[in-house]
């Protein structure tokens, strides 16, 4: 319905639209003292059905229930005319309701009440309707009387055994029952088709019974109506033959039926159509004769049948439980034999009774507020939609004017509400086939502020903890809440604080000053309230020395340390669990304040032993295990080694997420196995990398897995003891689970942006595991915060998208979900990205400073307009540089440096520090968001005052005798004013012990000094610094030598390791071994030797006999042995009859102390010399490295 006016009327509505400022309706906490307070119009809780049929035998009771204050009353409309409840004794209206209970025991026919109801509650501020109950009374009829005739029938032929049920209210279920009572069997050739027939595809002689009969069930009367049984007779061409050898394959007993091409029994011709409603369930049917029987199959054209469709009766029937506009269409069913096929086209168009699209809902306002009611719904065909107020025509002249409603189609719109404008609006949506009502009231409310929570709270917290102080109020118009804290200040918001819409104060990380009293004030036109809250900041509990697992050995004593640091204020408890169970201290046990002691351990207190330690505010834990062993002397006996493989791995009792994995312990090789760790793998997303699922004591051997969804495992385990791990076990069989949509909200979801005109929506991918099925992808959500523009989205694969065209640093609700193809994961909290950032468009002004000392200054400036930053505010950021030195001819480093100042006050100021003294400084400043910087101030020049000076350049101790010590030193890099000179403090030092402080005093020229030593071991220690006039600066301190021989100073280096005196060593040695080769060779040249045969020659007057008389034989001069070489072992040198060279494999060889080679070795022999006559002499360097090769 548009108004009057046509499109002018239409343009100014649009005009209006553009300019609406709505106000958010005012959400009426559940206080009790506020709903007692709370004048309302009436809302209808509970009403009978639109189509209410009842049961003639019981009283009829038609609901009306509503609330409101005042309470509301109740009047009835009866086929839309008044109905005076009072002037009938059967009709009676419950006390504070208006349900009627309309009763029979006194006489009446229930009948006599039929017709349609509607119930009207109403109090002060309006009148709340119920929809039009159209109230029958059920019925169940008899069958009308009737003489069945036999029905004669060919065997192959097709038959139709005909129900009609009487007709009923509501109507009866039927069925087809014998005479025993005993449901006819249905198969593929015998059914009961939707009407209630009875179909045969075709006849056999053994379907001849004379109790066919059909039953009609009455749900409300619980009645069962049996009409007349049929008598059905098959005729044959031969006789009957019902044995089962024949049956079993043939049908017809061997008897000769002629086979016939399907033809349908219903529906009936080429195609057909079916009207269904929104919402309700479809079935359609096909039932067809044929010899042999024919089978059905179904088909949808343009499409595949989908997952709604389900196939009953023997395919016969396809049903679909909710329609939906999408299964509107052409269906096609398929008749077919081995003769032939048959098809029919069924013509499915769905219509819709209407439905909400959106429901109005109460409205409540404060005066001179604005808000709407919208009411839309959908339907086919497309609905009607009509408003009334309080049961009335909105624009009838009945209703109240309202000169702050105006109503477009669908929407009132209210502006400006006033006191007294209260009422309850309806909207009726309706078409065709059916109608929506719906009570929307609009109650207009002014109350004074109110505080809801508990008076005076005391809030604890833990130190760094993020912190929430709520302040629940409520009035209206609604008020302005504000936090002080201390009573001080101009209320708490922003920086460090964060005031919620709810009046939650939200405090981002407790601190030790943030302890005191904060007020909470509302305030609105009507009045003020406020409250307290008490916050004290408390330490953090934390075991600061926790348990260590370790192995005891049976019958010692076992100790847990468990000690804690807590909050003085805070009285703790300590408890302890063995295994995850309340561990029984008992008499053995003995626990202190730090520790828990186990003595004469046995195998029973082997676990894992928690401490756990709490507050009221907060709590720790910590976990370690015992292991009991045997004792030590039989232990240490046998070897221990990494335990064996688990074998047998089996999975038993497989659910949809766990399963159970069972295996049988390897060898722990005299180590205890402490630990069994489960390892996966999956063939899906990282195939052949096995990952740790979970670990477990070392004395069991079965657990339940825990499990995602669409991940096909396979497991492993791996023991470990006090040796190391075992090698994995073989893998377990596969176990597949099923996929489920995602159960993980994806992680890390923030909008931040990348260019000052996108913003890039961003979060952790999910995890394999947590994918849940296939075709994994985000459905990202966003809108410009607090504008009520709709949510835009998009769909992606990926883990980031970004939204273009956005305008410069705007807020944005950002939200996610996961979804895959079995369904949609769960949405995450809204959070709130900014789209990108721009440079700032103004500088800080009145750059100034004060306080100017030797290393920092105070630094003041006009702050810029937040507007200006496009961005978030960052820092405001000092950019400063030496310019130079007041010490005359002192070069510096010009180098900008900054330093960032955080700060939202009007009139900010910053401490600039690290400076160095004495120095002409140039200063300016810009104001920064995360990613650019603004136009830069004024710039400001300052000089730092004097300051004590560096340490010196360098300071060097030199000892140049042995009572004398000479000191150097170098003037400051930086002296950081104007020197006046030096200060030398030395004592003497003995180990540990010192001597008195002796000073020296020195001008700014002087840079040496030299001491006398009174005694030559005695050492000092110094201490020298440079002076200005402000003081002393860095002292410089050395100490003397060790050694009164020893030259030292801090620059000293060691000549041993200079490459010059390394290459000069070795140039040396290199030489002296040349020069010991060539001596060797001339000492040792003229190769082979000759032998003087015994026999030849006669012995010369030198030639001795041995002892044991042999001979030795001596040349005068090759013969003697080389200068400080040994002798032979049998104390000569013995003459050999060949060279070295020939005898290189001979005997033993050695070298001399001095290098030299002796050898000795076996004599060749003649044939005809006896054995025994061998002789060596020396040899010369070259040839003992042949023998030795």
């Amino acid at each position: 319905m548009l108004v009057q006016g046509g499109p002018w009327a239409l343009s100014v509505i649009s005009l209006v639209l553009l300019l609406w400022q709505e106000v958010s309706a005012i959400d009426v906490p559940l206080d009790s003292k506020i709903q007692q307070d709370l004048k309302q119009p009436p809302t209808i809780m509970k009403q009978s059905l639109k189509d209410y049929i009842v049961d003639p035998r019981d009283n009829i009771i038609i609901e009306c229930e509503a609330k409101g204050n005042p309470v509301p009353t109740f009047s009835w409309r009866r086929n839309g005319k008044f109905f005076n409840v009072g002037k009938d004794p059967r009709v009676t209206m419950r006390k504070r309701s208006g349900t009627l209970e309309i009763s029979f025991r006194s006489g009446g026919r229930p009948e006599d009440y039929e017709g349609e109801y509607q119930c009207f509650a109403s109090n002060n501020f309006g009148t709340a309707l119920t929809n039009k109950i159209l109230l029958r009374v059920s019925k169940s009829p008899l069958w009308p009387k009737e003489v069945l005739e036999p029905v004669v029938v060919g065997e192959g032929s097709p038959l139709v055994l005909a129900c009609n049920p009487p007709p009923g209210l509501p109507p009866p279920l039927t069925f087809w029952m014998d005479s025993a009572m005993m449901p006819i069997t249905q198969d593929k050739r015998v059914s009961m088709g939707l009407n209630g027939d009875l179909y045969f595809s075709n006849v056999l002689a053994k379907d001849s019974h004379t109790d066919y009969s059909c039953n009609a069930r009455f749900l409300f009367t619980h009645t069962i109506q049996q009409k007349n049984p049929f008598t059905l007779k098959v005729q044959t061409k031969e006789p009957y033959n019902d044995t089962s050898s024949v049956n079993s394959t043939d049908p017809y007993g061997g008897r000769k039926v002629a086979e016939t091409t399907p033809n349908f029994l219903s529906p009936t011709g080429s195609d057909s159509s079916r009207m269904v409603m929104r919402g309700e369930k479809l079935k359609l049917e096909c039932i067809a004769s044929g010899v042999p029987t024919p089978s059905i199959k179904w088909f949808k054209k343009g499409g595949d049948l989908n997952q709604k469709v389900k196939l009953d009766n023997f395919n016969k029937t396809l049903r679909i439980d909710s329609v939906s506009e999408e299964d509107a269409g052409e269906y096609m069913c398929m008749a077919n034999n081995q003769i032939g096929s048959i098809r029919h086209s069924i013509y499915v168009q769905v219509k819709a009774a209407p439905y909400w699209l959106d429901q109005p809902s109460n409205l409540v306002l404060a005066p001179d507020e604005n808000g709407r009611l919208v009411c839309r719904a959908n339907g086919n065909p497309k609905p009607h939609i009509e408003w009334l107020v309080n049961g009335g025509p909105i624009n009838s002249n009945s209703s109240l004017p309202n000169p702050s409603r105006k109503v477009e189609g669908d929407t009132i719109m209210f502006r400006s509400v006033q006191i007294g404008s209260s009422a309850v609006y309806q909207c009726n949506a309706s078409n065709d086939h059916g109608y929506l009502l719906a009570n929307a009231f609009i109650s207009i409310l002014d109350m004074a502020p109110r505080m809801l929570g508990p008076k005076n709270q005391l809030i604890k917290v833990i130190e760094n903890n993020r912190t929430f102080l709520d302040c629940p109020y409520f009035g209206s118009p609604l008020p302005e809440l504000r936090w002080f804290k201390n009573g001080q200040g101009s209320g708490l918001d922003g920086g460090h604080y964060r005031v919620y819409i709810n009046g939650t104060l939200e405090i981002k990380r407790a601190r030790a000053e943030d302890q005191g009293t904060y007020t909470c004030v509302a305030r609105n036109i009507l009045g003020k309230e406020e409250n307290q809250v008490r916050l004290e900041v408390k330490e953090p509990t934390r075991i600061v020395r926790a348990p260590e697992h370790q192995s005891a050995i049976r019958g010692t004593m076992a100790r847990f340390d468990c000690r804690v640091k807590s909050d003085l204020t805070l009285p703790i408890t300590v408890t302890w669990l063995k295994d995850d169970k309340p561990l029984s201290l008992g008499s053995r046990l003995k626990k202190d304040e730090d520790s828990l002691s186990i003595p004469n351990v046995h195998e029973g207190d082997e676990g894992t032993y928690t401490c756990t330690v709490k507050t009221e505010i907060d709590q720790d834990t910590a976990s370690a295990r015992l292991t009991v062993s045997e004792d030590a002397s039989l232990s240490s006996v046998l070897p221990t080694d990494r335990p064996d493989s688990p074998t047998d791995l089996e999975l038993t009792d497989a659910k949809e997420r766990n399963i159970r994995l069972t295996w049988i312990h390897g060898d722990d090789h005299n180590s205890p196995v402490t630990l069994f760790v489960v390892q996966f793998e999956e063939d899906r997303w990282e195939s052949g990398k096995w990952q740790n699922l979970s670990s477990y004591p070392g004395d069991i051997n079965t657990v339940i897995l825990e499990l995602s969804p669409f991940v096909n495992y396979q497991f492993r385990v791996i023991a470990v003891n006090s040796v190391g791990q075992s090698r994995p076990s073989l893998p377990s069989q596969r176990y597949q689970t099923s996929g489920a949509p995602p159960e993980v909200i994806p992680r890390g979801l923030k909008g931040w942006g990348t260019k000052k005109n996108n913003m890039e929506i961003s979060w952790e991918p999910l995890l394999d595991t947590e994918r849940n099925g296939p075709n994994l992808h985000y459905s990202v959500w966003w809108r410009r915060k607090d504008t009520g523009e709709e949510w835009s989205n998009v769909t992606t694969v990926g883990a980031k998208h970004i939204v273009h065209d956005t305008e410069t640093y705007v807020p944005y609700e950002i939200k996610l979900r996961a979804v895959n193809d079995f369904g949609l994961g769960g949405e995450s909290n809204i959070i709130i990205g900014y789209s990108g950032e721009d440079k700032p468009t103004a500088p800080p002004t009145d750059l100034r400073v004060s306080k100017i000392d030797s290393t920092k200054v105070n630094v003041h400036w006009t702050p810029v307009d937040p507007s200006t930053v496009l961005g978030e505010f960052k820092e405001y950021r000092v950019y400063y540089w030496r310019e130079g030195s007041m010490v005359k001819g002192l070069r510096v480093n010009k180098e900008k440096k900054t330093k960032g100042f955080y700060s939202t006050v009007a009139q900010p100021t910053g401490i600039l520090t690290d400076l160095q003294p004495y120095s002409h400084y140039r200063i300016y400043m810009v104001v920064a968001n995360n990613r650019y910087e603004g136009p830069p101030s004024n710039h400001v020049e300052f000089r730092t005052k004097e300051g004590v000076p560096e340490a010196p350049k360098f300071f060097k101790i030199i000892q140049r005798s042995t009572d004398v010590i000479h000191l150097e030193w170098d003037k400051p890099l930086e002296p950081n004013g104007i020197l006046i000179g030096y200060k030398l403090n030395y004592q003497t030092v003995n180990g540990s012990r010192v001597g008195l402080m002796q000073m020296q005093s020195f001008l700014p020229n002087v840079t040496t000094y030299t001491l006398r030593l009174p005694e030559r071991a005695i050492r000092y220690k110094f201490y020298l610094a440079a002076l200005t006039q402000v003081g002393a600066g860095e002292v410089y301190a050395e100490e003397s030598p060790h050694f009164t021989n020893e030259a030292y100073s801090k620059d000293q280096v060691d000549i041993a390791t200079q490459g010059w005196f390394i290459g000069l060593m070795c140039a040396i040695a290199l030489i002296i071994l040349i020069l010991l080769i060539v001596c060797f060779i001339k000492r040792s040249r003229g190769g082979k030797y000759p032998v003087r045969e015994k026999k030849d020659l006669p012995l010369d007057a030198v030639d001795q006999k041995g002892e044991d008389g042999s001979f030795d034989y001596h040349s005068d001069e090759d013969n003697k042995p080389l200068q400080g070489s040994q002798n032979s072992l049998d104390g000569g040198v013995k003459e050999s009859d060949d060279s070295l060279v020939d005898y290189g494999e001979g005997g033993d060889g050695q070298f001399n102390e001095d290098g030299s080679f002796i050898g000795q070795y076996t004599v060749k022999k003649d044939k005809d010399e006896t054995e025994g006559n061998e002789s060596s002499e020396a040899t010369s360097p070259v040839n003992a490295i042949y023998s030795l090769a």
